[in-house]
This record gives structure tokens, C-alpha cells and sequence, in this order.
């Protein structure tokens, strides 16, 4: 059975792509016609714009247009948006908005001390490891998925968690802690072998746990969080079966597969950058040391 029976709202949330496009707006008012409102405000590099749009197109594509509908179908689909939404559009917001805007935000104290005390490296790791699995038991997703609001705070929750996971690696604020050289390398590996439990219970069961994705009533209900009311009361359907002819355990077990793989792809990519970052610096630090050390010998030669 299509998709298109949903709707055209249903399928490319319209309200959701605006909101994209006014942020878009409001990104370039605040960088390039605004930016003198902010103290210490420097233009916007091309990188920072292109890490930005890329999150934002990420972020429609993701949670607007066919694929969130289809998130709601798939646990294999869900499982891959929430790879992308939590390792790509995270990291890439990061490090698309200017120092001066997240000065300005920070400036605020209890952002701040919230921002200081979750972006803590412990801290952060376990508050993003406790979210992701706690958002993937089989009795809170279900829970969450049966109720709008409920969905809504929980996966605003999860992603600001994976800001936190991503700050103390990527944030170069001067005042703001960070983590240094190869020590990034063992941040991201432990986050790796933090997140497998959970990976690993949903690519290992052996039954469908997740009702809103087997059980016809449970997943109909789900389905509301996506399509209009009138639009599904209107619809003959009775579960998921009738879009997919994948059985619901191989799409769970896919969906934790999924995850796991574009995790370790990400990982890789972010692991490969900052030894090849940390190596540079080393090289640059041996020079500068070599030359610094010649210089004094030259200068002990002079006056010898």
C-alpha cells in the first residue's frame, strides 16, 4: 500500500518546513545584517554556513518529509533517523553557529552552569548513554510513541543530550572546558562501547518487543503522532504489515544493526580527523621547538 494515502501534510510536514526555512532566515539576519548587535561578533566563515545548512536539510529530511512517516512504519527507519538526528545533526549545529551567538547564549547564567555541569565529560556520556537506552526499552518507546506531547519533550530531551555528548569535543569557546589531543580518541571510543548494550539487546532478542511497531491498535495509535486525526479515522488499515513485507523481527533486529554501523562509520570519521589534527599540531610543536632549540644554540655560539 503507497504512502500517498496519508496525505500530503502527513508525508511532507508543511508547518515543520517552514519552521526550517524561518530558522534559516533568522541564522543568516543574525550572522550577517544583525551580527554588530553581538559583542566580539566576527563574520560567519563559509564552513560554519555550509555545517548549518547541511543540519538543517538533515534535520527536514529526517523529521519532515516521507521518512518520519515512514520512522513510524519501520523500526529499521526510526533506528536510522535517530543515528543521523543524534551523530550528524548534533555535531554539525555545533559547529555551524558562530562563537558569538553561542557567547551570547551562554551568557545567560544558568544556561551556562547547566552547559558547564552536562558537557562535563563523565557526565555527559552517562547522561547520553542513560537517554539513548532508556529511549529504546521497549515500555518507555511505546509509552512516549502512544502520546504527542510525551514524544516531543523525550526526543528534544535526547538531542539536547547528544549536544552535550558532542560539546567537549567540538565547542572551541576560550572559557568553555574542552578535551585535548588524543584523550578526544578515548571519549569517543568509550561512547561507542557505552551505547552497545542497548544496540546489542535489539539486534539479539529473539521476539518483537516494541507493540507500536507489531500490535495493530498500538501502532494505529502511534501513527496519530504523524497523521492528521481526520486523515487516519478516514483510512482502512490495520498494521504496519500492509506497507512492508519485512517480518517485524528482522526490522527490529535491522533497526539495532542500522544503528550500530552508522555509529561506527561516524566514529571512525571523527576518530580519523582528530588524529590527523592532533598529529599536525605535534609535527607543528616539534618544529617550533627544533627551530626555537637552534636559534638558542646559535645565540650560546655568538656569545661564546
Amino acid at each position: 500500500m503507497p504512502l500517498s494515502i496519508f496525505g500530503f501534510r502527513a508525508l511532507w510536514s508543511p508547518y515543520f518546513f517552514l519552521s526550517i526555512v524561518l530558522l534559516i532566515v533568522l541564522y543568516f539576519l543574525l550572522t550577517k545584517k544583525w551580527g554588530h548587535w553581538f559583542e566580539g561578533n566576527e563574520p560567519v566563515t563559509k564552513r560554519e554556513i555550509r555545517f548549518f545548512l547541511a543540519a538543517m536539510v538533515l534535520l527536514y529530511i529526517l523529521k519532515g518529509s516521507p521518512v518520519d512517516l515512514l520512522g513510524h512504519i519501520l523500526f529499521s527507519v526510526h533506528m536510522t533517523q535517530m543515528a543521523l538526528l543524534l551523530l550528524m545533526v548534533a555535531p554539525f549545529l555545533i559547529i555551524g553557529i558562530p562563537h558569538f551567538i553561542w557567547k551570547k547564549v551562554l551568557s545567560v547564567k544558568i544556561i551556562d552552569k547547566i552547559v558547564r555541569l552536562f558537557t562535563k565529560p563523565v557526565i555527559s556520556l552517562m547522561v547520553f548513554t542513560i537517554m539513548f537506552s532508556l529511549n529504546h526499552y521497549p515500555m518507555v518507546l511505546d509509552y512516549i510513541k502512544l502520546n504527542v506531547f510525551l514524544h516531543a519533550i523525550f526526543t528534544i530531551t535526547l538531542f539536547i543530550s547528544a549536544i552535550f555528548l558532542w560539546w567537549p569535543i567540538l565547542n572551541t569557546l576560550e572559557d568553555h572546558p574542552q578535551i585535548h589531543g588524543l584523550k578526544k580518541i578515548g571519549y569517543v571510543i568509550l561512547s561507542a562501547i557505552l551505547i552497545t548494550p542497548a544496540c546489542s539487546l535489539i539486534i539479539f532478542v529473539d521476539v518483537p518487543v516494541y507493540e507500536t511497531y507489531s500490535s495493530g491498535e498500538a501502532w494505529l495509535q502511534a501513527m496519530a503522532l504523524c497523521v492528521p486525526a481526520g486523515t487516519l479515522s478516514g483510512l482502512s488499515i490495520s498494521g504496519p504489515e500492509l506497507f512492508t513485507n519485512m517480518p517485524t523481527l528482522y526490522d527490529q533486529q535491522l533497526g539495532g544493526i542500522i544503528m550500530k554501523v552508522i555509529q561506527e562509520l561516524i566514529y571512525v570519521v571523527v576518530i580519523g580527523k582528530i588524529f590527523i589534527k592532533w598529529y599536525r599540531e605535534e609535527q607543528m610543536n616539534a618544529d617550533e621547538i627544533t627551530k626555537k632549540d637552534l636559534l638558542e644554540r646559535q645565540s650560546l655560539r655568538m656569545h661564546g
